[in-house]
C-alpha cells in the first residue's frame, strides 16, 4: 500500500528521516560519551522503544506510571520515570514494578522516600531513586544543595531504595529560539551541577548518574560534560516548533490529511485539532512551508490563490508540536519510499497516570 491509500487524516512516520535522526543523535551522544535514554512521551510506542535500545539506548525515561507498566510489559528492562510518584495505590505498583526490570523514579519529598522504602520493603524489591534539583524551570526539584544531600541520605540509609543521583531535566532551555541564550544558560547549568556533584560527594555519597537535558540543548554536551544520561524525545520526530531552532535533525513525522475542497482562494483538508496538536506552535503543510494554517477542529486550510491542488488529492501536515500529536492517534503508519511497510500502535496513547 501506498501513502495516497491511506484514509486520513493519518499519522505517518518516515522511517528514512527517522533512522537518520537516530543516527545523528548517537553520533552526538556517543562522541560527547553520554547515554542515551530517549523519553518515550514523544511516541508513546513500544515498538519504537524497542528500536531506540536495538541502535544503542541505555533505557527508556516515560513521564508516568502507565506509560512505565506499557514498557515493562513490553520487555524494557532499564525505565526510569522522570516524575514523582506519590499516590499510596500507584506505589504499591512501583514497587512491584521493580521487581519485573531496573526501576528508577525522582523525589523531592522526604515523606514520598518514607512511602516509596515502605512500599518496596513489603514487595521485597529494590527502587532506584534520582533526587530532582530545581534548575530554572520552576516545577518540581528541591533548591539547594543542602535540601539534596539531606533527601539523597536519606535514601542512602533505605534498606530498599539506592540513590543513582541527579535529575535535571532543562525543559525551560529547549525552546529557546536564540542560540546564544540557549547556549549560555546550558553552560550555566553544567557549572551548577557540577558545583552540586562535588557537594554531595565531598560528604560521602556517590553521584553515579545526572540525568536530563532535551533534543533543543543536546548539542551543548560535549567530552567532560557533567550529564551521563540524555533525556531526548523529539529529535526522532521533529515539529515546527523545534525546527525553529535549526537543529541536525529533520521532520520526519506528518500527519496525512485530504484535501475536502478547494477553490480559486484556498485549500481546505480534513485534519484538525482533533488530529494536530497546537499548544507550542502552528502546524505547517510541507508542500507550502511559508503558508499560515488556520486550523480549526476539523480542518486546516490556507489562502492560496491560483493553485493547481485537487480535490482527493493529499497533503502532508508537520505537527506544531510533535508530542501532543502522537497522543491524538490510535496508530502510525511506517513509509518508506512511499510505501507504508508498517502499521504500529500507539500502545500508551492517553495514559496520563
Amino acid at each position: 500500500m501506498r501513502i495516497d491509500n491511506i484514509e486520513t487524516p493519518a499519522l505517518i512516520l518516515d522511517m528514512e528521516i527517522f533512522e537518520q535522526n537516530i543516527k545523528n543523535m548517537n553520533e552526538l551522544t556517543k562522541s560527547a560519551g553520554i547515554a542515551l535514554r530517549p523519553h518515550y512521551k514523544s511516541h508513546k510506542c513500544t515498538a519504537i522503544a524497542h528500536m531506540q535500545i536495538a541502535a544503542g539506548a541505555k533505557g527508556i525515561t516515560c513521564a508516568k506510571l502507565s506509560e512505565a507498566e506499557d514498557l515493562i510489559a513490553a520487555g524494557i528492562e532499564d525505565v526510569l520515570i522522570a516524575n514523582q510518584i506519590v499516590e499510596p495505590s500507584k506505589l504499591a505498583r512501583v514497587a512491584y514494578l521493580a521487581g519485573c526490570c531496573r526501576l528508577t523514579v525522582c523525589v523531592d519529598q522526604i515523606q514520598n522516600i518514607h512511602a516509596l522504602e515502605a512500599a518496596a520493603a513489603t514487595q521485597g524489591t529494590t527502587i532506584h531513586c534520582l533526587v530532582e534539583y530545581e534548575i530554572g524551570m520552576n516545577r518540581c526539584g528541591v533548591s539547594t544543595p543542602e535540601e539534596f544531600y539531606s533527601l539523597a541520605k536519606l535514601i542512602d540509609e533505605s534498606p530498599h531504595l539506592v540513590f543513582d543521583g541527579i535529575q535535571a531535566y532543562a525543559a525551560h532551555l529547549s525552546h529557546e529560539e536564540d542560540f546564544e541564550k540557549r547556549k549560555t544558560a546550558s553552560e550555566q547549568l553544567e557549572r551548577t551541577l557540577k558545583d552540586l556533584r562535588v557537594y554531595i560527594e565531598d560528604k560521602g555519597l556517590a553521584v553515579k548518574e545526572i540525568s536530563g537535558e532535551s533534543t533543543g540543548t543536546a548539542q551543548f554536551r560535549t567530552k567532560g560534560s557533567v550529564y551521563t544520561e540524555l533525556q531526548a524525545g523529539s529529535y526522532i520526530f521533529m515539529d515546527t516548533a523545534y525546527s525553529a531552532l535549526h537543529l541536525n535533525f529533520k521532520n520526519a513525522l506528518f500527519v496525512l490529511a485530504t484535501i475536502m475542497s478547494a477553490n480559486d482562494k484556498l485549500i481546505v483538508t480534513d485534519a484538525g485539532r482533533k488530529n494536530i496538536s497546537i499548544d507550542q506552535k502552528l502546524p505547517t503543510f510541507r508542500d507550502y512551508p511559508d503558508l499560515s494554517v488556520i486550523v480549526s477542529e476539523e480542518h486546516c486550510r490556507i489562502p492560496l490563490e491560483g493553485h493547481s491542488a485537487a480535490v482527493g488529492s493529499k497533503l502532508m501536515l508537520i505537527p506544531g508540536h510533535c508530542c501532543t500529536t502522537v497522543n491524538l492517534h490510535d496508530f502510525i503508519y511506517l513509509v518508506r519510499n512511499g510505501k507504508v511497510v508498517d502499521r504500529i500502535p500507539v500502545t500508551s496513547r492517553g495514559k496520563s497516570k
